[in-house]
């Protein structure tokens, strides 16, 4: 995310920024809510002669326009977020129109800017510098190649060895099927992770050094126990995307769930769900507070969260919004979605 101005007074103000990846449109799925004013060069068809004989063709003229939200949708497989709400500024004030924000677009968001928020338009910008990273999670016969963002792995493809003709033996004819997977994946990364179990992913690795020396200087390597995006998760855990991008999200994310389930398991320093939770606020224990995106977005709708989050801030608490998209955003979801790691048992 490219951030271009801040115009803020205190917590209050505009932030105009571009959103340049897939993942800057998640994040602002949950900077933007219902009530703000989103300004965006947009098009909008020009009013039509009325008049007229015959009917001509309406054009679209590009105008800017501001929009006060009411609803928010992000598609993720059309590359887009789509805002949508009354006009407030610009041609045809009090009529209804959509902003379809897709990489690139030039917005402005004027808002009261929550501390939460404003650390994730940090985070966009700082991760927009960070290298991108693909994984090969590979063992005999499969592969498969997952994408990191900053909202989770998205697998991109599954490669399995085939019976079927092509130069070579049919272990090569399986390396350089993933080898042209992956060209194609790493296009815009700058590192990428091959692990798997085995000697299979070492194999792969003396085929890559043969066929494609440039690609291995990208490439560091992670034994784990399987592929799959239980695979990737291993790698995550493993550190091994931290150790290329320092502080991953999803990385942190994953340890944070696997701490948190741990010290359930064990009846230990832990608390979830909504009443665990204040309780565990009341006496000044929470360390870390993990809370949902999705419950972070419908109790912001519904009122009264962001009182309970500066409570936390009060007594040095750190709070971490997680990914639903990610498993450990659903499996802190399983929980009622809100979770704390304590600093006490209580």
């Amino acid at each position: 995310m490219r951030v271009i101005k801040r115009y803020l007074k205190g917590r209050e103000g505009e932030i105009r920024l571009v959103p340049e990846t897939l993942d800057d449109l998640w994040h602002l799925k949950y900077i933007i809510e219902k009530g703000d004013l989103v300004f965006a060069l947009t098009k909008r068809k020009a009013d039509s002669v009325a008049d007229k004989i015959r009917p001509e063709k309406v054009e679209k003229k590009t105008v800017r326009l501001g929009v006060r939200v009411e609803e928010l949708e992000f598609h993720k497989f059309s590359n887009r977020l789509r805002i949508h709400g009354p006009i407030e500024h610009g041609m045809d004030a009090g009529h209804y129109h959509t902003f379809n924000v897709e990489k690139g677009l030039d917005i402005s968001i004027i808002k009261t800017w929550k501390k939460d928020q404003l650390e994730r338009i940090d985070e966009a910008e700082a991760c927009s510098k960070r290298p991108k990273v693909v994984i090969v999670a590979i063992e005999e016969g499969d592969a498969d190649i997952g994408l990191v963002r900053h909202y989770g792995i998205e697998t991109y493809s599954h490669i399995s060895q085939s019976s079927g003709k092509g130069e070579g033996t049919l272990r090569e004819v399986f390396f350089q099927d993933i080898l042209d997977q992956l060209v194609h994946a790493a296009a815009e990364s700058e590192a990428i992770v091959v692990s798997g179990p085995g000697f299979t992913k070492d194999d792969f690795m003396k085929y890559l050094s043969s066929k494609d020396p440039e690609l291995v200087s990208r490439v560091i390597t992670e034994d784990t126990s399987s592929i799959g995006m239980s695979g990737f998760q291993e790698v995550l855990r493993r550190g091994a995307v931290d150790r290329i991008m320092e502080e991953s999200r999803i990385a942190r994310e994953s340890r944070l769930i696997d701490d948190l389930l741990r010290e359930i398991s064990m009846d230990g320093k832990a608390a979830y769900g909504v009443e665990e939770v204040r309780n565990a606020l009341e006496y000044g224990s929470i360390e870390v507070l993990l809370v949902a995106d999705e419950m972070l977005r419908i109790e912001r709708e519904k009122g009264g969260i962001d009182s309970f989050l500066q409570d936390v801030e009060n007594i040095q608490g750190k709070i971490v919004v997680f990914s639903t998209i990610f498993e450990p955003g659903q499996k802190l979801l399983a929980l009622g979605g809100i979770a704390a790691l304590l600093r006490f048992k209580i």
